[in-house]
C-alpha cells in the first residue's frame, strides 16, 4: 500500500511547481525592457522549476519514502529561493526603486503562496499529513483571503467598459473579505473542541462561496481565451486562477473527512 506521505508531498509538488513556475513568468511579462536582471532571474526559476517536474515524473506512489524526502527538500530549497526573489522584487516595487505592471499585492499574493508550499514540504517532511483541527482555520484564512486578492486582481485587470463583470468581481472581493473576518472571528473563540460544529457549519459556507467564485473564473477564463471580453488578464493567468479555487475546494474536503474522523 502506497505511503500516504508520498502520495500527499507528490500531489503538492505536482500542484504548487507549476504555480511557482507560472508566477514566475507573470513577474518576468509584468516587468519593463529596462529590468534586463530581474527578467533574467524570473526566467532562470521558470526553468529550475520545469526541471522538478521533470524529475516528478519520475516518481510514482509506490516511490521510496526517504527518496520523496530527499526530494522535498530540494523542492523546499527552489521554493524558498524563488519566496526571496518576490520579497525583493517587493521591496524594491515598495520602495519605488522599480516601477512595474505587477501591482504590489500581487506580489504579496505570490509569496505568501511560496510560503505556503514551503511550509507543506516541511510538515510532510515531519509526518504532518494534514492540520489539525485548530489550524484549520488558519488554513482557510489562508486561502480565503488568496480568493479575495484573485477578485480583486480580475476587476483591476480587467477593461472598465466591462462594468458588469468588474462589478461582480468586487461583489466576489467584498464576499471574501467577510468570511476571512468571520474565519478570523471563529479562531478565537475557545477552546476549539466546542467550536467543531460551527467550524464545520464554515467550511460548507466556505465550499459554496468557493464554488461560486470558481463558475465566475471559469465563464471569465472561456471569455478570455475566445477573445470575448476586453482586459489585461492573460489566458494562463485566467486558468491559474481557476485552479487554485478547484485546488481550495479539494482542500475543504480533506478539512471536513479529517473533522469526521475528529
Amino acid at each position: 500500500m502506497a505511503d500516504p506521505i508520498v502520495v500527499r508531498s507528490l500531489d503538492e509538488i505536482k500542484f504548487w511547481s507549476r504555480i511557482m513556475k507560472e508566477h514566475a513568468l507573470f513577474l518576468s511579462l509584468g516587468f519593463t525592457y529596462e529590468q534586463k536582471l530581474l527578467i533574467a532571474e524570473a526566467q532562470q526559476f521558470i526553468a529550475l522549476f520545469e526541471r522538478i517536474e521533470e524529475k516528478l515524473a519520475r516518481f510514482t506512489v509506490n516511490s521510496e519514502l526517504s527518496q520523496v524526502q530527499a526530494f522535498n527538500n530540494e523542492v523546499y530549497q527552489a521554493t524558498a529561493a524563488i519566496w526571496a526573489y518576490k520579497r525583493k522584487v517587493l521591496g524594491l516595487t515598495l520602495r519605488c526603486e522599480i516601477r512595474s505592471n505587477n501591482y504590489p499585492l500581487l506580489i504579496d499574493h505570490i509569496s505568501r503562496e511560496a510560503a505556503y508550499f514551503a511550509n507543506r514540504l516541511k510538515d510532510l517532511n515531519s509526518g504532518i499529513l494534514a492540520p489539525k483541527a485548530d489550524a484549520i482555520i488558519e488554513e482557510n484564512v489562508f486561502f480565503l483571503r488568496i480568493m479575495a486578492d484573485h477578485a480583486k486582481f480580475i476587476g483591476h485587470l480587467l477593461d472598465p467598459s466591462e462594468r458588469k463583470l468588474v462589478e461582480q468581481a468586487g461583489e466576489f472581493s467584498h464576499d471574501f473579505d467577510q468570511l476571512v473576518f468571520q474565519a478570523i472571528d471563529l479562531d478565537s473563540m475557545q477552546p476549539q473542541s466546542e467550536t467543531k460544529p460551527l467550524l464545520s457549519h464554515f467550511l460548507n459556507e466556505n465550499k459554496v462561496s468557493v464554488a461560486s467564485l470558481r463558475d465566475f473564473k471559469k465563464t471569465a477564463r472561456e471569455l478570455i481565451e475566445a477573445c470575448r471580453i476586453k482586459s489585461n488578464i492573460h489566458p494562463l493567468l485566467a486558468d491559474h486562477t481557476f485552479r487554485e479555487a478547484e485546488r481550495f475546494l479539494e482542500i475543504i474536503d480533506l478539512f471536513e473527512a479529517s473533522l469526521k474522523r475528529a
